[in-house]
C-alpha cells in the first residue's frame, strides 16, 4: 500500500477536517474550560490540606456515577436524535427531548434520595487506614459538608444536559460551549472568593467550593434554556415541546431496545470504576489522594480524544441516518486515526509533567510520589483508551448498544473489578503495581473494539 493510498484511506482532506473542527472545537473548548476549572478547584481545595482534598475527591467519585447515569440516559435517547436530525425530522427530535426530560425528573429524585439516605456508608467505604497521610474522621466531616451543599446543584445539571445534548446532536455546539464557559468562570471566581475568603467574602473552605459549584450549575442551566426557548426558529424541536409528554409507543419501545443498554452500560461502567477505586482505597488514604491528583490532570489532557467520541457520534450518526453507509465508514476510520494521534501527543506531555504536577498540592510527599507514578501509568495506556473510546461511539452510533454493553461494562465487571479486589485484598503487591495491571487490562479493550468496528456490524440506519 503506497503513501497516497494510505493518506486517502486514513486521513481526510481540508474540507473534512474543517467540518470536524466546526463540530469538535466548541465541545473541546467547553470541556477544556470545565476541566481546567475542575483542576483549579481541585488545586485550591488541595491547598487547604490532605483531609479536605481527600474528602472532596471521595464525593466526586460518588458523583461520577451520577454524572455517568445522566450521560447514559441522555445518550440512550440521543442516538435517535442524531439520525432524526439527519432526516430533518423535527417531531422525532421533539419526542426524544421529551423522553430526556422525563428521564431527568426520575434521575433527580433517585439521586437525591440515595445521597441523603446513604451518605455515611458511601463515604466511609473509601476511608481506610494503611498510609501515613490523612485523618479519617476529619476527612469524613469535610466530605459530608461538601456533599450536602452540592446536592442542590443536581436539578440544573440534569435539565441543562437534556437541552445541551439535543443541541449538540443537531450539530449546534456553540451555545452549550458559551453556557459552559460562563459556568466555569463563575465557578472559578466564587471558588477563589469563598474558599479563601477574599474581598470581604467569608472564608468557607470546602463548603465554599461546594457553593461555588452549585451556583455555576444554575448559570449554565439558565443560559442554555433561555437561549433555546428564545430561538425557536433555529431549534424547531422546542416548539410545543412541553404541551404534551406523550411519546409514540413504537419510539419508546425502540429506545428501550436500542438505547437502554447505553444507560445500563454507563451506569455499570461508572459503578465498576468506583468499585475499582474503592478496592485501591483499602491501601490507605494516600491511595485516594493520589488517584484524585491523577484523575484531575488526566481529565484535562484527555479532553480532545474524549471529545472525538462525541464528534464521531454526531458525524457518523447523521451519515447513517441519511443512509450514506460507506461514507460513514470512511469518516469513522479517519476520525479514529485522528483520535489516536492526538492521544499519543497527550501521552508524551503527561509523561513529562508526571514528576512535577503533584507538587502544586499542599499534601504529603507520600501522596505526591504515588500520584507521579499513577500519572506515568495513565500516560502509557492513553493511546489505547483513545481508540477504545472511538470504537465505543462508533458502535453506539449504529445502534449496537448490546455489543457496547458487553464490550464495556461486562469487561470491567468480569475483569477489572475482580482483579483489583483480589490484588488489593489478597496480595502484598505495591499499590502502583496493582494500578498498572488494572489499567493495562482496560487498555486491552482497544483490540476488541477494533475487531468489532472492522467487521462493520454498526453500519445501520435505526430510525424510520
Amino acid at each position: 500500500m503506497n503513501a497516497t493510498i494510505i493518506r486517502k484511506k486514513y486521513f481526510g482532506d481540508k474540507a473534512f477536517y474543517g467540518k470536524v473542527l466546526m463540530i469538535a472545537l466548541p465541545i473541546v473548548i467547553q470541556t477544556l474550560m470545565t476541566n481546567l476549572v475542575g483542576l483549579l478547584d481541585n488545586v485550591m481545595v488541595g491547598r487547604l490540606g490532605t483531609n479536605q482534598m481527600t474528602g472532596v475527591s471521595v464525593v466526586n467519585q460518588l458523583f461520577f456515577v451520577f454524572y455517568l447515569l445522566v450521560f447514559g440516559g441522555m445518550s440512550a435517547a440521543g442516538i435517535f436524535s442524531a439520525q432524526y436530525y439527519g432526516q430533518e425530522n423535527h417531531q422525532g427530535v421533539r419526542n426524544i427531548f421529551r423522553v430526556k426530560i422525563i428521564f431527568g425528573f426520575f434521575t433527580i429524585l433517585l439521586a437525591s434520595v440515595i445521597f441523603v439516605a446513604f451518605h455515611s456508608s458511601l463515604i466511609h467505604a473509601f476511608l481506610h487506614e494503611g498510609s501515613q497521610s490523612g485523618n479519617i474522621d476529619a476527612t469524613f466531616s469535610f466530605a459530608k459538608s461538601y456533599l450536602f451543599i452540592i446536592l442542590v446543584g443536581i436539578p440544573p445539571i440534569v435539565i441543562s444536559n437534556a437541552y445541551s445534548t439535543t443541541l449538540k446532536e443537531g450539530g449546534e455546539t456553540f451555545i452549550p460551549m458559551i453556557a459552559s464557559v460562563s459556568s466555569v468562570i463563575i465557578d472559578l471566581v466564587f471558588n477563589y472568593l469563598l474558599i479563601f475568603g477574599k474581598f470581604g467574602f467569608p472564608e468557607l473552605g470546602v463548603s465554599g467550593a461546594a457553593i461555588a459549584t452549585g451556583l455555576s450549575r444554575y448559570v449554565e442551566f439558565i443560559i442554555v434554556v433561555l437561549y433555546t426557548h428564545t430561538h425557536k426558529k433555529i431549534f424547531p424541536f422546542i416548539q410545543g415541546a412541553y404541551r404534551s409528554f406523550m411519546v409514540p409507543l413504537s419510539l419508546v419501545r425502540n429506545i428501550l431496545l436500542k438505547g437502554s443498554p447505553i444507560l445500563v452500560n454507563e451506569f455499570l461502567w461508572s459503578l465498576g470504576l468506583t468499585f475499582q477505586a474503592q478496592a485501591l482505597s483499602t491501601r490507605g488514604l494516600a491511595a485516594i489522594g493520589a488517584i484524585n491528583i491523577n484523575n484531575t490532570v488526566s481529565n484535562v489532557f484527555n479532553i480532545v480524544f474524549v471529545t472525538m467520541g462525541t464528534t464521531i457520534a454526531i458525524i457518523v450518526g447523521q451519515l447513517l441516518g441519511s443512509g450514506n453507509l460507506e461514507e460513514a465508514r470512511d469518516a469513522d476510520r479517519k476520525l479514529s486515526v485522528l483520535s489516536v494521534l492526538i492521544a499519543i501527543t497527550t501521552s508524551i506531555v503527561l509523561a513529562i509533567l508526571a514528576p512535577f504536577f503533584p507538587y502544586i498540592y499542599n499534601t504529603t510527599d507520600e501522596i505526591r510520589h504515588l500520584a507521579s507514578l499513577f500519572i506515568l501509568v495513565f500516560a502509557l495506556v492513553t493511546p489505547f483508551n483513545a481508540y477504545t473510546n472511538a470504537a465505543y461511539f462508533t458502535l453506539r452510533s449504529g445502534g449496537k448498544t448490546i455489543v457496547t454493553f458487553l464490550f464495556d461494562s461486562c469487561f470491567i465487571w468480569v475483569v477489572n473489578v475482580p482483579v483489583s479486589m483480589i490484588l488489593c485484598h489478597f496480595t502484598g503487591l505495591p499499590i502502583i503495581t496493582v494500578f498498572l495491571i488494572v489499567n493495562v487490562l482496560e487498555a486491552c479493550k482497544a483490540f476488541v473494539g477494533g475487531y468489532l468496528v472492522h467487521k462493520g456490524i454498526w453500519l445501520n440506519t435505526i430510525v424510520e
